[in-house]
This record gives structure tokens, sequence and C-alpha cells, in this order.
């Protein structure tokens, strides 16, 4: 049986459903998720091979408009530079609710796509008070970009994923895998292990705070079946450190209990995990700072 392969690029607006599409594509937590917009940062492949076929999924960070800031600018970057290469796009946008981020990304397709098969995937179908809104709203898009097909999806609930899949395949050319058949990722355990503190972190923490810290593993090592981890937790400010510690440090160790819970599912091993908090000013908006700390653009 002859063997298929290639790149799938999950694209959007922030906070759509991207994360938790991947993650329900390949039936594995990959990708990090949470309410907030912005949450994933990082380019990453999730990697699913079944039967003659191997499918490399991009996740990547939510297209905005807003350029002002390093790392705003990264994170556009970062999502632009996915559609390089693929084999076809799967463009994720919310059950009608159409917004100017949404026109935004169609811009972006119609610059840098125009070669490359577009799947419209509706999510959150789920969530219609409405269903027969759809329809209309299906006719809308219609009229904005000729797609190769629309899927109304719940990437929440498994809606619709496998018709999904299965079209995504026929984009794929014949080719050797590229991949060893049981890799699920092409991120390290090192950079995992970050982004599960960086996700429960964000789902503790208010609106504004989550965007000004980032987590970067500084030891990791492997002793008798016992991995210890060092993380640090970088913010912008003393008064965001105080926020992150909490009240007696309680939120820090909160953090801490839930992260290295996951991490040990993850790894399958033990866990002894620690955690610190430093304010390194402005890392954000620094594109020094921003490359020191991980935020660079990954070619594939």
């Amino acid at each position: 049986m002859k063997q298929h392969c290639g790149y799938a690029a999950i694209i959007g607006r922030p906070n759509v459903g991207k994360s938790t599409l991947l993650n329900h594509l390949i039936g594995q937590k990959l990708s990090i998720t949470s309410r907030k917009p912005q949450t994933t940062r990082h380019r990453l492949l999730g990697i699913k091979t079944q039967d003659n076929t191997q499918f490399i999924y991009v996740d990547t960070p939510g297209l905005h408009q807003r350029q002002g800031h390093a790392m705003n600018r990264y994170l556009n970057r970062a999502a632009i530079s996915s559609l390089v290469g693929v084999d076809v796009v799967v463009w994720v946008v919310e059950a009608s609710k159409w917004t100017q981020e949404d026109d935004h990304v169609l811009s972006i397709l119609r610059d840098h796509s125009s070669n490359i098969p577009v799947i419209l995937a509706i999510n959150k179908v789920d969530q219609l008070a409405d269903r027969e809104l759809l329809l209309p709203f299906i006719a809308q898009l219609q009229d904005k970009y000729s797609f190769s097909d629309i899927f109304p999806i719940s990437a929440l609930r498994g809606i619709n994923l496998s018709e999904l899949e299965q079209k995504i395949a026929t984009y794929l050319p014949e080719s050797e895998w590229h991949f060893p058949e049981d890799q699920l990722t092409d991120r390290s355990e090192r950079f995992l292990v970050a982004e599960i503190v960086r996700e429960k972190l964000i789902r503790r923490l208010g609106e504004e705070l989550p965007y000004r810290l980032t987590v970067q593993v500084e030891h990791f090592a492997d002793e008798e079946g016992l991995a210890h981890i060092s993380a640090l937790i970088w913010v912008e400010r003393d008064s965001q450190k105080a926020i992150v510690i909490g009240k007696q440090g309680q939120l820090l160790k909160q953090v801490g209990t839930e992260a290295r819970e996951a991490i040990v599912e993850l790894l399958g091993r033990k866990v002894f995990l620690q955690l610190w908090v430093k304010v390194r000013a402005g890392w954000s908006d620094d594109e020094r700072a921003l490359r020191q700390l991980g935020y660079t653009d990954q070619e594939r």
C-alpha cells in the first residue's frame, strides 16, 4: 500500500479552538489550551501516523491585527510562516461569529495561500442556540473565498472530526513518512514541560497577567526514573511576581501541584518540580529578550 504524508496548517484568529482541534485530531493533549486568547505562542507540529498516512498538523498562534508590540509581531510571523510549504490549510472560524480579525486572516490567506487548498472548519456548532443560522452563515462565507471544502465541527465535542480528517488525507501527497511512526511532535520534552506550567498559570490568573509571563525550563535531568525539573517563571514587574506567588505562596504551590501531575502523565515517570519567579522588565516587547527566552522563528 502506498504511503501518503504531508502538512496541514491549522490557522485562524485567536480563541477559535485551533489547539483544541489539534489535540482531538491526534487523540492526545499536546497543545496547551485555555479560554484566554493567544494561549498558543509557538508553531508546533502534531504528528499522527495511521494506516498508510502520516498527518503532520501545524498548530499556529492566532492571527491578529495588533502589531505595535514585539510579542504580537512574533506571533503573527510564526503563524504566517506556517503557510509556507503546506499541502492544505484548515481555517478555523467560530460558528455565526465573524470579526474584523477574521477579515484580517482572510486577507493573509489571499496573499499567502493562493495555490493551496483551504478547508473551512466552522467550529463550536454545538454552542449555536439556533442551528438554522448556520446555513446563511455558510452562504455568507462562500462568497468571501473559494474554499475546497466546508465542515461544521465541534473540536471540543468531536463532531464531524473524522470526516474532516478523511478530507485532509485526500490532499496529502504520496510520500515516505517524514517522522518515525511513534513520534508525536517535533518539540522537546523541555518545551512541552514549560508549556504545561504556563497553561496552569494562565488558567489561574486574571485577564492581563498571562500575556506578561513566560516559562523557561532551566534544569531537566533524569536520575533513576525520577525527572528533576527546575523552571523559571518570568514576569515584567515586582507586583506581577507577587501575584504569581500568591498569598503565603499558595498560588504558586497550586500551580506546581497541577503542573507536576500533568508532567507525570506526559513523561510517564515520577517528577520533582521546582518553580521560581523572576522579574525581567519589558521582556515581552524586546526582540532580543524574546529570542533569548525561546521565541524564535523555527523552520520545519
